[in-house]
């Protein structure tokens, strides 16, 4: 059993997860742990965990993003925010980015992948 203890249901156990994959990523040649938390039509939730100094590199951003730290302190790369750490919620640019790991971290990494349209159409 993974360290989500409700696979495929609607409870996540984030504390949990995230020391899982923080310890997963202490030891892990490439110095990161990812797990896909929640995904509900566009809506993705992955928590990434990222020993200091490792870094994802620059990507393009999806529609909607945002990031949670869940422990540590993360730098996002390619837009204006200063380090944040456990606790901080920032909304993702649309530009491209990166995230640094300042120390051993973790984070909740929410994204919208596509825009749906509304199938009753745009007069409800």
């Amino acid at each position: 059993m993974g360290p989500n203890p409700d696979p495929g249901g609607t409870m996540v156990d984030l504390p949990r997860i995230a020391e899982h994959h923080l310890a997963v990523a202490r030891s892990a040649a490439n110095g990161r742990s990812t797990e896909l938390v929640l995904h509900d039509g566009v809506l993705r939730q992955a928590v990434i965990a990222l020993r200091a100094g490792t870094e994802l590199a620059e990507h393009n951003s999806p529609p909607a993003a945002s990031i949670q730290v869940l422990e540590g302190a993360v730098r996002v790369t390619g837009q204006d925010s200063p380090v944040l750490v456990a606790g901080t919620l920032e909304v993702l640019t649309h530009r491209r980015h990166g995230v640094v790991a300042e120390e051993d971290s973790v984070f909740l990494l929410t994204t919208v992948t596509s825009v749906d349209e509304d199938p009753r159409g745009p007069e409800r």
